[in-house]
């Protein structure tokens, strides 16, 4: 191997190497614009509402309890009690919780950006049991109960777009805004009337509720044995949370999902009561579950992970060059390189700036249409036959259409992308067996002659 060709080969390295700098402007200009996007995003959903997590009912006792203490007085030496009072609270979750959701979506647009939104219709259903005297087996006499109430945590209470009424045992009671309770955070409350504490009491429950929100849908199982039924018009759902469904349906038109738990899968009971005594509630916070509403094609992560092939499109476009080059003894200059270059890496410029206005796999054919079409009448030009400029088109067409595929398919990507290397690899040690490297840069007359 002479000179000329060691000089041709180094020269096409520092060509890729160089290609890198504007394909990594691009990849800044993706992480640019997927930022404004979130930023859009987030006003829109500040302006209607955020994600929800409904979280409840808890049935609340607030209580008065009398503490009596024994000291001795410091003079006399007497001893004496001295009563202070104490306030606490009660809490029960219900024996059976019930949520019945029927889900449609819609999108709100702001320039280019589009936010998903939801309105969910839930029917929330149940009982409470009661222990008498509210499970409390000494010192009852020291007890003041006060109103309960039953709290609902709603995370982002403007979500809420209808008049909250509870049916409780064939009384309807209204609701009133904010949760009463510290460990909900945001809700809504309802106050009881005066419980019967002589005798055990279940208080059954329902409730509508209709609320807005964007992106997430979550739903806490608070009772000893829940049931929560979702369904949706949206046909891309992510389940979110610890707990998967039971049962789930997807179609084009929607989905339906059914989560079933009991105190068994979520021991909330003694998580609540951790947050409680001790203060530690991250436990009884993260024991929900729910459903995302995502958008499937996010064209920016689609466009961030194209570019992770760049280098890889570059490198086989370049060796294909050389092939041509050596095989058919034609004389490609590296300028010429560069400006095939040039235009590979003008490609994610376009599959970016399409993306936001079309639906990716249109954005992604009409920009490598594009980029085949100017190659391709270049390296015409370039290799002097219209034959080879349509076989090298061909060729860089199928690495476009191999790289959609390795977008679409994320669990065989790495797969599909080894194979594609190897395959390649093959190709050219198969074309390249019989090349005498060494003669490579010879003239028919022995001098040097490697075209540059």
């Amino acid at each position: 191997m002479n000179r000329n060709l060691l000089l041709k080969l180094g020269a096409i390295a520092v060509l890729i190497v160089l290609l890198m700098v504007p394909i990594l402007m691009i990849d800044g200009m993706v992480g640019e614009r997927q930022a404004l996007r979130d930023g859009v995003l987030e006003d829109i959903a500040r302006s209607s509402s955020y994600s929800q997590k409904i979280t409840g009912p808890l049935l609340v006792v607030p209580y008065r309890k009398t503490l009596r203490e024994w000291k001795t007085h410091a003079k006399s030496g007497r001893r004496y009690i001295e009563e202070s009072e104490q306030r606490g609270r009660l809490y029960f979750l219900p024996e059976r919780f019930a949520l019945r959701g029927a889900v449609g979506t819609e999108r709100r647009a702001r320039g280019i950006y589009q936010a998903r939104l939801y309105h969910s219709a839930n029917q929330i259903s149940g009982h409470f049991e009661l222990p008498a005297q509210f499970g409390i087996r000494e010192e009852l006499a020291d007890y003041r109960f006060e109103q309960p109430f039953i709290a609902v945590g709603i995370s982002d209470i403007r979500g809420i777009k209808n008049d909250l009424k509870l049916q409780l045992g064939g009384q309807s009671l209204a609701f009133q805004p904010g949760s009463a309770e510290p460990l909900l955070g945001a809700g809504v409350h309802a106050p009881l009337p005066t419980l019967d504490i002589q005798q055990p009491q279940r208080l059954a429950f329902a409730f509508d509720l209709l609320l807005q929100g964007t992106g997430q849908l979550d739903v806490t199982p608070v009772g000893r044995d829940s049931l929560v039924e979702l369904t949706a018009d949206w046909p891309h759902p992510s389940f979110v949370g610890e707990y998967l469904p039971s049962a789930r349906e997807v179609t084009a038109k929607g989905f339906s999902a059914s989560w079933q738990t009991s105190f068994f899968a979520t021991n909330l009971e003694e998580a609540l009561g951790d947050c409680v005594g001790a203060g530690e509630c991250h436990a009884f916070e993260n024991r929900h579950f729910g459903v995302g509403f995502v958008d499937p094609v996010d064209q920016y992560l689609k466009s961030e992970r194209a570019l992770k092939y760049a280098l890889l499109f570059i490198a086989l476009t370049f060796a294909g060059f050389f092939l041509f080059e050596v095989l058919k003894r034609l004389a490609v200059h590296p300028v010429q390189y560069a400006l095939v270059g040039m235009a590979l890496a003008l490609f994610y410029l376009l599959l970016l700036s399409l993306a936001e206005h079309l639906a990716f796999a249109r954005a992604y054919a009409l920009a490598a249409t594009a980029c085949v079409a100017l190659i391709g009448f270049y390296v015409s030009h370039v290799l002097h036959s219209w034959l080879r400029g349509g076989g090298f088109s061909l060729g860089l067409g199928a690495l476009y259409a191999m790289l959609y595929a390795l977008l679409s398919a994320e669990d065989y990507a790495l797969l599909m992308g080894s194979l594609l290397v190897f395959g390649l690899l093959a190709a050219v040690m198969l074309l390249t067996r019989r090349l005498d490297w060494y003669g490579l840069g010879k003239s028919a007359t022995g001098k040097p002659g490697v075209p540059h």
